[in-house]
């Protein structure tokens, strides 16, 4: 990839739309350096991961959906959101980005390893902190809270 990885919430990342396939992908991006299956039995998710470790990101696509373009995991550190090299950031300073462009904190939890999730429910995104340091990011597609589909006769 030549280009700067850019964050497009609830859009996609890069130039690669959510709900792509992992052929787009791979026309993006090239070939993935490994290729990771992973379960979520709370969720009942199933996904298949493309890391593309020296470029700093995963994407995942999700089984359920056809193996879609569901979300991606960031460590660039030149990744842009907002025209702002986020990664640069400090928490109070994404927190301010985010609700300068519309999206509020929902959510900050402390794991028993030490590490920060800050979280913007509206915008599909978690900032993950270490140290005071952000991280790491990811973010995708939202799920609609009421997945009832009504289908009339």
């Amino acid at each position: 990839m030549v280009q700067t990885p850019e964050i497009k919430l609830l859009r996609g990342f890069c130039a690669l739309p959510f709900g792509a396939s992992k052929e787009n992908a791979v026309l993006l991006f090239g070939e993935p350096e490994e290729v990771q299956d992973i379960t979520d039995e709370i969720l009942n998710n199933h996904s298949r991961v493309y890391h593309y470790w020296e470029q700093g990101f995963s994407l995942f696509f999700d089984t359920n959906r056809s193996q879609t373009f569901c979300s991606v995991e960031i460590d660039n550190r030149d990744t842009i959101l907002f025209d702002t090299r986020i990664f640069s950031l400090k928490e109070k300073e994404i927190i301010a980005l985010m609700k300068n462009n519309g999206f509020s904190l929902t959510d900050i939890e402390v794991h028993q390893w030490g590490e920060r999730r800050v979280s913007f429910d509206d915008a599909g995104l978690d900032c993950y902190f270490e140290n005071n340091k952000l991280v790491s990011v990811n973010f995708g597609i939202i799920e609609p809270e009421n997945k009832f589909q009504y289908f009339p006769n």
